[in-house]
């Protein structure tokens, strides 16, 4: 089945935008044909250009699927995308020159917090609904300041909480922490402790590395150096793959643990052989081709899996947390009820607020006093086996 012709399964995940869709031109009002314009603020070069090359895949695939799938009526979504090049000045501007074109609907942002925080408060003052897919808390807190920053990504505490919660099971009691020196991985730090204090289990060191390192060497020499049974890395993939290498060079044969930041390609690669049996809390999207579709939303992600597999050779993880982006603003572009032609960010902004979809990522909710609306009951445990992830169990 092409992505094309399976577009319609991922749409019945949506009952949003079904309901939407039963209205459209009673009374004789006029059709509405003026295109959807998301605007997308991404890291195509530059330290983050790995991560930015993957949205913007997982971006125009599902704007793909949803202009050919009937499920706009009369519209058509048009993706307008800019390179930050993993610059938050040049991000900046970016979201300046969108939010002056008033044919813009909303943005979608990239995974770089540096971007997203710094972005916050002109978001706001432009008032241009936002959805980051970066990671730190920050961007939408305090949510009284950030009234047009939403966010879809795993949060620390929930990240932390799972990860505590399997080392506590696996009867581990000595653990180190290789983390990034920002925003996300300093959030990591503190909720991993917080959640830690909570059981038997002692962190007994933590190092950090920057976003832009390529060797940390120096940082797991002095984690194994305090003998812990289990390593966890709150980095990102390629961080996460360094470190795992070298941790098996320097005899380390404890296990390891990723952070949902880590979480990377379906296939392990060249690192299959130090990441064997490496644990990952992530979304169960990852891994959907071992799950029994029971359920609509289970089928829509498997289809998802599928057709991103099918045109690109391969999965990545993060690509559900953009096409879910660009199914939330979609829903609420069609139910604004404005004149046709007529953008109403501040509709836009209110029906997101309140969102609820159950996506491709795993449940999302959105409320007033939450912005960020990936639900904890999204992550689940995962395993590297045979060179690729698998579901726990």
């Amino acid at each position: 089945m092409s992505p094309i012709r399976s577009a319609t399964i991922a749409v019945l995940a949506s009952a949003m935008l079904a309901t939407t869709l039963t209205g459209c031109g009673i009374g004789g009002d006029p059709q509405d044909t003026s295109p959807i314009v998301i605007a997308a603020d991404l890291e195509l070069s530059g330290a983050s250009a790995p991560i930015g090359k993957v949205y913007k895949s997982a971006l125009e695939l599902k704007v793909e699927q949803l202009n050919a799938s009937g499920a706009l009526g009369d519209r058509k979504i048009e993706l307008r995308i800019k390179d930050n090049r993993s610059d938050a000045a040049e991000s900046l501007r970016n979201i300046n020159d969108f939010s002056g074109d008033s044919q813009v609907s909303a943005v979608i942002m990239g995974g770089c917090d540096e971007c997203a925080v710094g972005a916050a408060r002109t978001i706001g003052e432009k008032r241009i609904p936002t959805i980051a897919l970066a990671s730190s808390s920050a961007i939408t807190e305090p949510v009284e300041q950030r009234r047009y920053v939403f966010k879809l990504a795993p949060t620390a505490a929930d990240s932390a909480a799972a990860l505590a919660t399997e080392l506590a099971r696996r009867g581990i009691r000595k653990v180190a922490l290789l983390h990034g020196a920002e925003g996300y991985g300093q959030e990591g730090l503190a909720a991993l402790r917080r959640e830690l204090d909570k059981t038997n289990v002692r962190l007994v060191a933590n190092q950090a590395v920057r976003a832009t390192d390529t060797e940390v060497s120096t940082q797991i020499d002095e984690l194994v150096k305090r003998k812990p049974q289990a390593l966890v890395l709150w980095t990102t993939p390629q961080q996460a793959t360094l470190a795992t290498t070298t941790a098996r060079r320097n005899k380390f044969t404890g296990s390891l643990f990723f952070d949902s930041s880590a979480a990377g390609e379906l296939f392990l690669g060249t690192a299959a052989g130090s990441t064997e049996r490496a644990t990952l809390i992530f979304t169960q999207t990852m891994v959907i081709d071992d799950v029994i579709a029971t359920t609509p939303a289970k089928a829509a992600r498997r289809q998802w899996f599928q057709d991103y597999t099918a045109k690109f050779g391969g999965y990545h993880g993060f690509s559900s947390f953009a096409a879910d982006a660009v199914q939330l603003i979609a829903d609420a572009e069609l139910r604004t009820g404005g004149k046709p032609g007529e953008v109403d960010r501040d509709g836009l902004r209110d029906l997101l607020e309140t969102a609820q979809l159950d996506g491709l990522s795993g449940p999302i909710r959105m409320t007033p006093d939450n912005h960020s609306g990936l639900m904890p009951q999204a992550l689940t445990t995962l395993v590297a086996r045979g060179g690729r992830w698998r579901l726990a169990g």
